[in-house]
């Protein structure tokens, strides 16, 4: 069996324009860090498009620093204390999380906002596929993905002290408008015909019924921590786009990965998931639904609509940002020559025939 990916790879030298101020960082450090010492090096992980992610080396231990990217930055994103919150709820309740050392909010630190978790040791498959592993094995990390993703949903985000950290009900009406706003609004990065026809047809097919709970908001498998050895995840990563939301959205941006070329973002499309030794889409929805408790998924096709236009308007932004100078990794540029591809296909979840190239 191949060596898996290891949460220690995938690190570069900090990038230019992302430096931080080691001696600043490391009196912070020793002011809100419980037996931190130093010395301090930094190295910056590949991955992140929008919030920079930092290794912290010492010499007894590693961390892990998130920070809100330089720049002029939208209002309400890159919200890194959200992040820092939601992490401390959940590692409290045993939910696989890491753990908050500290979160700083002055400014004059490191020129923005931060928080400093632990360095959970595990791997992280970067393609969905999991290439990594026999064929005997992967149907097992799939049940896990399920099995974490179904146990957020069922958590009481009131006992968690999260009764605030959305506002419950017309969670699809007011992402539409979100979203719609924030790709309507972003001039830099232009306008797409697909993604404008979204516009208008999505809030049109909103599902009768809410329902509320503590959603991740971009749970993919390149964003879990697994056990080095077995098929469980030990930690769920980025929690930027978590709030209080519907389960089948974020459920069905989770599945998604099954109508996900792998060139866009790791995914499954065209694949041979007997011969990979992976679950059906269908398979993999109704383990969800055994496990919630539901009989099934009406409207599917609508959720999984509204999730392919929602990252459509992610990377829309990030192609704004781009142009402005202030995209965080080396990455954004590669997701942002996809997005006509993405946007054509997000249309065509919803029964449309795309406008314009879609390959």
């Amino acid at each position: 069996m191949a060596a898996a990916t290891t949460v220690n790879s995938d690190t570069l030298p900090v990038r230019e324009g992302f430096e931080l101020d080691v001696p600043r960082l490391h009196a912070w450090m020793q002011d809100h860090v419980a037996d931190y010492h130093g010395p301090l090096s930094i190295e910056q992980f590949a991955g992140g498009q929008s919030n920079p992610t930092y290794r912290l080396i010492t010499a007894d231990r590693c961390y892990v620093l998130r920070r809100k990217p330089p720049g002029q930055l939208l209002k309400g994103a890159h919200a890194v204390e959200r992040e820092a919150r939601v992490l401390t709820a959940l590692a409290n309740v045993g939910f696989p999380a890491a753990k908050v050392y500290g979160l700083c909010t002055d400014d004059s630190v490191l020129g923005t906002w931060f928080y400093v978790m632990e360095m959970v040791e595990g791997r992280i498959f970067w393609d969905t596929a999991l290439p990594q592993l026999e064929r005997s094995e992967r149907a097992a990390y799939f049940d896990a993905m399920n099995e974490t993703i179904a146990r957020l949903h069922g958590l009481d985000y009131e006992s968690l002290g999260l009764s605030d950290y959305g506002r419950p009900g017309n969670y699809f009406s007011r992402q539409i408008d979100r979203w719609s706003r924030q790709y309507l609004g972003d001039t830099a990065a232009g306008r797409d015909p697909n993604l404008d026809k979204l516009v208008e047809w999505l809030p049109a097919n909103i599902p009768a019924g809410e329902q509320t709970c503590l959603v991740h908001g971009d749970f993919r498998v390149d964003n879990l921590i697994f056990h080095p050895t077995e098929p469980r995840v030990l930690a769920v990563l980025d929690w930027e786009l978590s709030t209080l939301g519907h389960p089948l959205a974020d459920f069905t941006y989770h599945s998604m990965m099954y109508r996900m070329p792998p060139h866009i973002v790791t995914g499954l499309a065209g694949k041979d998931l007997s011969a990979l030794g992976l679950p059906s889409e269908s398979d993999y929805v109704a383990a969800y639904c055994r496990r919630t408790g539901r009989d099934g998924i009406a409207d599917y096709r609508f959720y999984v609509a509204f999730n392919f236009f929602r990252l459509a308007a992610i990377i829309h932004g990030i192609k704004g940002r781009m142009i402005r100078g202030t995209a965080s990794s080396a990455q954004a540029k590669r997701r942002v020559e996809v997005l006509p591809e993405l946007a054509a296909l997000a249309w065509q979840q919803a029964g449309g025939s795309a406008v314009g190239p879609t390959s």
